[in-house]
């Protein structure tokens, strides 16, 4: 047992955590270098160090790794999440948990993103439009899960899927919008991120303002 009273991993469970990690490290170095359509596979492993076939033991396509990161903020984003009051509404409680993980990034604790590791994930997903397609579709992830809670709904309940729909279509577009003007990666900050998604809702907000309900 651990201190906090979970019980310890053995040694066979460390060691596949550990390569997991380690694939997911690989992929966050060629992606972030090289992007993620001219990463493959075998170059994953090469820097891993495994074997091809290890790596299809752990994620099935070069997709599922390349999700494992965008999983690693969705993660953080659902804890955020599952902090905001109930009394605020859902899509401005998505808004408050992504700045809050771009507040964290820039003086990390132990169980925070740092801002490298945010900047990496964000340019590996804008760098293939293939991954921002797949990263859009509803799959139940863990944002999703916790926003399920706070709607007190079933993960395929329509109400949920259209929040979640709506958030993905804001947070992409600001997104996009950072990958369309940026020259320099290396000049972008989790500020910039934060910035731009806070301008992109605020746009969102006013334009939902607008609509009136036909009757």
């Amino acid at each position: 047992m651990t201190n906090r009273g979970a019980p310890a991993l053995g040694l066979r469970e460390r060691k596949k955590l550990r390569t997991r990690a380690t694939l997911i490290d690989a992929a966050v170095e060629l992606c972030g270098r090289q992007g993620y359509d001219h990463t493959t596979v075998e170059q994953i492993a090469a820097v891993a160090d495994v074997s091809p076939r290890t790596f299809s033991r752990y994620f099935p396509t070069k997709d599922s790794v390349a999700l494992a990161l965008v999983d690693e903020i969705l993660d953080h984003a659902a804890v955020q999440l599952d902090r905001q009051p109930p009394e605020f509404n859902h899509l401005e409680a998505l808004r408050r948990s992504y700045l809050a993980i771009a507040e964290a990034a820039k003086n990390p604790g132990p169980d925070d993103l740092p801002a490298e590791r945010v900047l990496r994930i964000v340019r590996i997903l804008l760098s293939s439009a293939t991954l921002q397609h797949v990263t859009r579709d509803f799959r139940g992830d863990s944002v999703d899960a916790a926003l399920a809670r706070r709607m007190g709904v079933g993960l395929d309940d329509r109400r949920l899927k259209l929040v979640s729909s709506l958030w993905a279509a804001v947070i992409m577009t600001a997104l996009g919008e950072v990958a369309e003007q940026v020259v320099d990666w290396d000049q972008v900050s989790v500020d910039d991120l934060a910035g731009r998604l806070d301008a992109t809702f605020t746009d969102f907000v006013s334009l939902v303002g607008d609509v009136v309900q036909v009757v």
